[in-house]
């Protein structure tokens, strides 16, 4: 009986072997078969890629795309039909409604200090009420917080209150730098219009120092309406001027004039195409960005080219033959910038239809160098897509990190979906963020192109490993 115990456990031991000499082989073969998909991605994306092109339109002939605005209708109807053009398996609209604000006239702004008159460069913030049609002149308080406004409490009645609190510029992080001070964008109004404040002006959130407010949305949360001020940003070469002369006169005044208006909501859509998956048709994954944008410059980098990076990694699927296994859906979310009711309205309507959603990108950083993703995930799938730096580090795609997915794909948030967000170069994104500078012209075609064969090559990983 020993040889034959013996015989049987040898044989075990080499089926054992060989099939672990298989599974090695299989390792490798997939890594050599991601690696060749990957190349191509890129080849084809610096070679025949179409997303600058594509950009060029979006901004130099539809424009800036607020939320209501006929530029924002326009761009829907483009996008629609740049998908069927572009013979996605399916396309549709999927109807929103949306925030319609208004800028109105180019907004006025001065003070005069030792009989000398300085105009100043401020823009309206998203949501803002007007001023009087005369304007508001009044004395100014500097603050640096919230905390602060809370601190002066009736000691800002009647004052125009000037938030000053820069863009920290030691911070490596720049999206880490603007989340340390737009709070005072977003709640600046509401914090001190409770005071008896008339007026909130607010520095500009950039590093940079010019003359180009940039707006945002801002918010009144449940203030009374006696209690609504209206509220600019004012640019960091202005709020710099200003400060500097109100240490030498604590009383001078500060005019400034605006005419927006908010409308009744409007109906809008999110624009949405996809490749049926192959086997897994069931199961979604999602690539997007945002397709509106603020109305001083033509939001190309802001979200211009998250949404035509979207599209084209649909495109480069086809152009390289690949059939995806699950189904990669593309959308181009409405009203991120004021309402976030696109992506909402997205995650609602899946939840109701009960759809799978496995994982889902977003592009909403910018146009530039890519750097990596960030992702919000389960333990295991943490380590799955960390395995995945050796392949992507040769194109620059070093930095694959847990963070923030992205605005609109927030609300699909689960236990079991993976939420990434594009994580391209971020040293120049806030000098034109928001502001009038956020044009074409800012966009490097190379780069742009880059960032597409990048989410394209990690879409391809998630549709070739994720269950």
């Amino acid at each position: 009986m020993k040889p034959v115990f013996t015989l049987i456990v040898l044989l075990i031991a080499l089926i054992s072997c060989n099939n672990n000499n298989t599974s090695k082989n299989i390792v490798t073969q997939v890594n050599k078969q991601d690696s060749i998909v990957v190349k191509n991605f890129f080849n084809t994306a610096l070679t025949n890629g179409q997303s600058y092109q594509w950009l060029d339109y979006l901004s130099n002939e539809i424009g800036g795309r607020l939320s209501g605005s006929p530029e924002s209708a326009t761009a829907i109807l483009w996008g629609e039909q740049l998908m069927r053009d572009l013979n996605f398996d399916k396309v549709w609209l999927q109807d929103v409604m949306v925030p319609h604000w208004f800028r109105g006239e180019k907004e006025e702004a001065s003070f005069t200090f030792n009989n000398t008159k300085y105009d100043v460069a401020i823009c309206a913030l998203g949501g803002s009420i007007a001023t009087p049609t005369e304007g508001i002149t009044a004395e100014v308080i500097e603050v640096q917080s919230l905390e602060e406004v809370e601190s002066l409490g009736e000691k800002l009645r009647g004052k125009i209150v000037f938030f000053n609190r820069p863009f920290d510029d030691t911070n490596i992080q720049t999206f880490k730098a603007y989340g340390g001070c737009v709070d005072q964008r977003y709640a600046g109004a509401m914090t001190c219009g409770k005071f008896g404040a008339i007026a909130a002006i607010v520095r500009s959130i950039t590093s940079s120092i010019d003359d180009y407010p940039h707006t945002g949305a801002m918010s009144y949360g449940d203030i009374a309406e006696n209690e609504k001020v209206p509220t600019a940003a004012i640019s960091t070469k202005a709020a710099n001027l200003l400060s500097e002369k109100l240490k030498e006169d604590p009383t001078l005044e500060f005019y400034f004039k605006q005419s927006c208006s908010t409308l009744p909501d409007e109906p809008s859509y999110n624009v949405i195409g996809e490749l049926t998956g192959s086997e897994f048709s069931d199961k979604i994954i999602t690539v997007g960005g945002h397709l509106d944008s603020w109305d001083l410059g033509d939001g190309s980098h802001d979200d211009g080219a998250g949404i035509v990076q979207s599209m084209e990694v649909l495109r480069l699927f086809m152009l390289n033959g690949i059939k995806p296994k699950h189904t990669i859906r593309c959308v181009l979310f409405i009203n991120e910038e004021n309402g976030l009711r696109g992506g909402k309205k997205y995650a609602d309507e899946a939840k109701a239809k009960n759809e799978n959603h496995i994982a889902a990108l977003e592009s909403d950083s910018g146009g530039f160098t890519p750097r990596g993703f960030t992702f919000d995930t389960s333990n295991e799938n943490a380590n799955l897509f960390l395995s995945w730096k050796p392949l992507l580090a040769p194109y620059g795609l070093n930095e694959i990190e847990e963070g923030h997915g992205g605005a609109d794909i927030g609300p699909l948030k689960s236990e079991t979906i993976s939420l990434f967000g594009y994580k391209p170069d971020s040293q120049r994104y806030f000098d034109y963020h928001h502001a009038a500078t956020d044009t074409f012209d800012k966009v490097n075609k190379r780069e742009l192109e880059l960032g597409a064969a990048s989410m394209a090559s990690l879409v391809y990983l998630l549709d070739t490993y994720l269950n």
